[in-house]
């Protein structure tokens, strides 16, 4: 069997990370900060999968999560919409 090198590999937030993030800020109340993301993304569970699974994951979930490597901004830009529907 063909072992899996790194560049085949991606990570995924296990629950999604947008919706760990959209929990925390519903409990807070109040908008996250950009340390609250980035703390919460590096402490969430992820896990390392081959690409065409966490296709096949999101798929699943009806939603693609955001890019850990981009979280604040993404977060910035989804918010608002899951949140308020604006």
């Amino acid at each position: 069997m063909p072992s899996q090198n790194d560049e085949d590999l991606k990570l995924v937030h296990i629950p999604a990370l947008v919706a760990v993030l959209l929990n925390a800020e519903t409990k807070k109340g109040a908008p996250l900060t950009e340390q609250e993301v980035l703390g919460i993304r590096d402490s969430s569970q992820c896990m390392a999968m081959p690409l065409d699974v966490a296709v096949e994951l999101a798929e699943e979930r009806g939603y693609a999560d955001i890019d850990p490597e981009n979280a604040w901004d993404e977060w910035q830009s989804v918010r608002l919409e899951l949140l308020y529907g604006t």
